[in-house]
């Protein structure tokens, strides 16, 4: 059994059958995080795979646990936001473009961020991060808050007048990058280098508690890679 998201008809499940045949010519082409052309026939209920050959394997992603769990951790976001059938081209290039990033061995953190950012706005969760989610008035260069089950930031008055007991303290600096990260193609992101560790931890607590929210479930593959990280 296989989960597919595929370019023309989103995501699909699916059978191999007899992949699992130590002579089976499909068996090498439908490993996990690979990129591949099918031949696909609708059964009753599942689509069956009848042809595979892999366009892309991304082997680095699979040379050690770090690459295994960033790669298993944009897939699980990819499955937890998606329906079967539900067609979404520019989703398809955004999943293509940050596995080849992670398997090409760019800055993990940046390639990460940038697809979160960019999946929520796939998805109709675009976070405001320019104007006050309680007053809309313009933020300025301060300290803000941010607030998951508003959507966004909160101005330091709103942030303490508990418009939502819940919002966040958020630094100037790490909503400086959420921004960037949020308006930008990924080649401009990337002149966002050399990110203070204090920056980066705090950004990826935000975005990870905000996915958590708008999913109403937690993620497995965040508490694997800080294993990992040890």
């Amino acid at each position: 059994m296989l989960t597919l998201y595929t370019r023309e008809q989103g995501k699909l499940r699916a059978v191999a059958k007899g992949a699992r045949r130590l002579r089976s010519r499909k068996a090498g082409h439908l490993q996990p995080f690979t990129r591949v052309a099918l031949l696909l026939a609708r059964g009753h209920d599942i689509w069956i795979v009848n042809q595979a050959e892999t366009v892309d394997a991304y082997l680095p992603l699979r040379e050690n646990l770090l690459c295994v769990g960033y790669a298993s951790y944009v897939i699980e976001l990819l499955d937890r936001f998606t329906y079967e059938e539900e067609q979404m081209t520019a989703l398809y290039t955004l999943l293509v473009d940050t596995l080849e990033r992670l398997s090409q061995g760019e800055d993990f953190f940046l390639v990460v961020r940038y697809y979160e950012i960019h999946l929520l706005n796939l998805m109709g969760f675009r976070p405001e991060l320019v104007h006050c989610v309680g007053c809309q008035t313009l933020i300025k260069p301060e300290a803000q808050y941010f607030s998951n089950s508003m959507g966004g930031i909160l101005c330091p008055r709103c942030g303490k007048t508990g418009v939502d007991s819940g919002a966040q303290p958020v630094a100037m600096d790490t909503l400086r990058y959420m921004r960037h990260f949020q308006r930008s193609n990924f080649s401009e992101a990337q002149r966002a280098r050399n990110i203070q560790p204090a920056i980066q931890t705090e950004m990826e607590a935000i975005l990870q508690g905000y996915l958590i929210y708008v999913l109403e479930r937690n993620l497995k593959t965040p508490a694997f890679l800080r294993a990992v990280k040890g």
